[in-house]
């Protein structure tokens, strides 16, 4: 059973996939954002911090833990139903193993930070993991064929769960407790989609054949997810347990808030990409043709956001999370760039997974793990904040060249045509940043001057754009207008269509 429709062409697939995928992400970062700014004015900083410490300690233990599984699923090129039973065997023996951690671990976690209130929250993040163990295993598929029309309800589910349930409790008990509790809901309701829209209905199976062959794949992927934690969490291990739980919650605040709209861009795309370049592989032309567009979409995207949250990032800090949280806007608008480096990373990951080549991310993960070793602890100490976000920044421009390096190589493709990606949107960018920062102390750093600058910024960005699109070729917005624009008219017209016959249905009953 592939579930895929063979006379629809791979590009349109795509297309659609992507729209499903960033509606997903619309919601769930308007969920999220109105969410981050609803407890920044209930909860204190220090609040933050402990919550993220019991986060950190879930993360740990998660990421050491990692199998790989479901991303060797999605990587295989034949039919994977034989193989499902043994998959889920090995996530539920995985959850158990997890939840039994990190109950009997975290007495100890929260005396390392000392923070011992972090050590009920820890114990019920672990429910959260055994919860979800549980989940379909069918779902994988979703992903694999490009099906993410069903992903869209499987995520929303448990995301609108997660943000009525943490808003209310949090209203009504002004306390970190609200987190974890809106955790566990949403986890459960999860579980409960993924077995009421797919009709795979797992069994424990204990092969062990099929779990090594699976786990030759996810072992590079284990790897790499050690060291993108060690590289992606060390500098909050280090902040919370030398500079205390308010700093850490300084400091992860920053990071959400400059790093969630650009790396989620990558993460988004390279979530439908992953298996197009798994389809691709054995093309390398057309595999060439679909990373170069990606890298051009994710940079035009990137570089803007980048731009708007320099400028417009200490207005909205103060105006949107109160003056309490100042002392975070250094750290931010430095993470707002790295951010942006990570952003351009994040295209080669799918294609070194789609290629059956993991090992390279585990390599320069490594190598950017020495590097952010060497840089935190001087910087900090130094610069505290600001200093682990250099560090930070540091670390992932180093590793940015073997990343970009290796992509080349496996697409034969030269560094010049890599580099013609880059100018139009750097240039555009610094023409965005000096109109919002003229507009921003002209019309005021209220809201309505941050409204008008964003605006005005924007405005200049396409603009500017379009002019390089005829100079340089460029040709992202006769892309979007030509490939893109006519795909998700016609994709939203169908979801109108059928909402449409849904009320009908409803309406005759």
């Amino acid at each position: 059973m592939s579930g895929e429709k063979p006379a629809e062409p791979l590009a349109q697939r795509v297309i659609k996939s992507g729209f499903w995928v960033f509606a997903l992400k619309f919601v769930q970062e308007i969920l999220y954002f109105a969410r981050l700014i609803i407890l920044a004015r209930l909860l204190a900083p220090r609040d933050f911090g402990v919550i993220g410490i019991a986060m950190l300690t879930l993360a740990i233990l998660d990421t050491f833990s990692q199998t790989g599984i479901q991303d060797a699923l999605i990587q295989k090129k034949e039919d994977i139903r034989g193989y499902l039973d043994a998959a889920w065997t090995g996530l539920v023996l995985r959850g158990l193993a997890l939840f039994a951690l990190m109950f009997f671990l975290a007495p100890a976690a929260a005396s390392f930070f000392k923070t011992p209130e972090a050590s009920a929250l820890i114990r019920v993040f672990g429910l959260s993991q055994l919860v979800m163990a549980f989940a379909n295993i069918g779902v994988v598929e979703f992903e694999k064929h490009l099906k993410f029309h069903k992903q869209f309800v499987y995520h929303i589910a448990g995301n609108i769960t997660n943000f009525v349930v943490v808003v209310a409790l949090a209203l009504l008990l002004r306390s970190v407790w609200a987190f974890v509790l809106a955790d566990l809901a949403g986890r459960i309701i999860q579980v409960g989609v993924s077995y009421a829209i797919h009709p795979y209905r797992p069994r424990f199976r204990w092969d062990l054949p099929k779990i090594k062959e699976l786990f030759r794949f996810g072992r590079w992927v284990m790897g790499s997810s050690v060291l993108i934690f060690l590289v992606t969490q060390g500098d909050d291990i280090f902040v919370g347990k030398v500079l205390g739980a308010a700093m850490l919650g300084f400091y992860q605040m920053a990071f959400k808030l400059s790093n969630t709209p650009t790396t989620e861009i990558s993460h988004v795309i390279g979530q439908v990409m992953f298996p197009t370049y798994a389809k691709l592989q054995d093309n390398p032309l057309r595999l060439k043709e679909a990373y170069l567009k990606v890298f051009q979409v994710i940079t035009f995207l990137s570089f803007a956001l980048t731009a708007l949250i320099l400028v417009l990032g200490p207005d909205f800090t103060r105006v949107f999370l109160g003056e309490k949280w100042l002392p975070m806007v250094a750290s931010l608008q430095i993470l707002a760039l790295a951010g942006l480096v990570r952003s351009v990373i994040g295209t080669t990951g799918p294609l070194f997974y789609g290629v059956g080549r993991p090992e390279i991310e585990a390599r320069w993960e490594f190598v950017r793990l020495v590097v952010l070793a060497a840089c935190l602890i001087p910087l900090t100490l130094k610069w505290q904040l600001a200093g682990a976000s250099l560090a930070v920044l540091l670390s992932l421009f180093a590793s940015l060249i073997g990343f970009a390096g290796n992509a080349l190589k496996i697409m034969s493709c030269s560094r010049t045509e890599y580099a013609r990606y880059f100018l139009p949107p750097i240039l555009s960018a610094a023409a965005l940043f000096a109109t919002a920062w003229g507009v921003l102390n002209l019309f005021g750093h209220g809201l309505a001057g941050m409204s008008l600058a964003g605006l005005a910024g924007m405005i200049v960005y396409v603009g500017l754009t379009l002019v390089l699109e005829r100079k340089l070729e460029y040709r992202i917005l006769s892309f979007v207008k030509d490939r893109v624009w006519p795909l998700v008219i016609r994709q939203k017209n169908k979801m109108m269509k059928t909402a449409a016959r849904c009320q009908e249905t409803k309406i005759s009953y």
